[in-house]
């Protein structure tokens, strides 16, 4: 729980229905001066990815001539480990994965990556929020994106803090990324389960020869293992999907 507010506080979400499908973003964020403001915005067909950058993207953009440190709150690992640690490697390759492959999102990514630069990378702080736990604020953000993306319409709160109905200093004491696990020295890593990719479809499987037969002969397929629930997190992130899309 936080109990003054002396920085800018934001949580934003994204949602895809289908993903790719019906989407939205929403963001929320507290000022100093204890005002809430409400972002929102939809798309007919995107990402889910895409809508949690873009809500990232939009509330930068709103605070661009607002003064103060941001603690931004967000539920994406997709685009804290992006932002913190991933991009510097894709612009050093030319906007290229380790694989050499394009980037996914790139005009999403170089749009955070300006905005994050003209405030000055030690000027924000990014929180991971694991989602549906009773935050207050990323329960809000993920209600906006939601509704973006089923209703196309949801309406935003612009206003005093004292009359808004949502707690927004009522943060996770612990906000760091999940851990990655990694396998003892001179051991095989134990498979938590067996991903794949096919027709845009992803799957998860429980043993190696039921994904081998998924993908085998399939133009396109991909595969990997994970060895916990958040590699698992990770590499459907990479692909552009979330656990949800199982």
């Amino acid at each position: 729980m936080v109990d003054t507010v002396d920085r800018i506080i934001v949580f934003t979400d994204g949602a895809a229905k289908g993903n790719p499908g019906p989407a939205g973003w929403g963001s929320v964020i507290l000022t100093p001066e204890r005002q809430v403001i409400e972002l929102g915005g939809g798309s007919p067909h995107a990402t889910n990815n895409q809508m949690e950058l873009s809500g990232v993207i939009e509330a930068l953009h709103r605070l661009r001539n607002t003064e103060g440190h941001i603690d931004i709150y967000s539920d994406s690992t997709y685009v804290i480990r992006g932002i913190r640690e991933w991009i510097r490697s894709w612009k050093r390759r030319g906007w290229k994965t380790i694989e050499g492959k394009d980037v996914l999102n790139r005009d999403l990514w170089e749009r955070l990556d300006d905005l994050v630069a003209a405030r000055g990378p030690k000027a924000i702080t990014w929180h991971y929020v694991r989602g549906h736990t009773a935050v207050p604020g990323n329960e809000r953000a993920d209600a906006i994106a939601s509704g973006f993306a089923t209703h196309g319409y949801v309406e935003l709160y612009r206003g005093p803090y004292s009359e808004y109905t949502i707690s927004l200093t009522e943060v996770p004491q612990d906000s760091s990324l999940p851990d990655r696990k990694s396998s003892s020295a001179g051991k095989k890593s134990a498979a938590h389960s067996y991903l794949s990719v096919v027709d845009g479809r992803p799957m998860r499987h429980a043993t190696w020869p039921e994904c081998e037969r998924r993908v085998k002969g399939k133009s396109g397929a991909r595969f990997k293992k994970a060895t916990s629930a958040e590699d698992e997190v990770e590499i459907l992130a990479k692909w552009g999907f979330t656990t949800d899309d199982l």
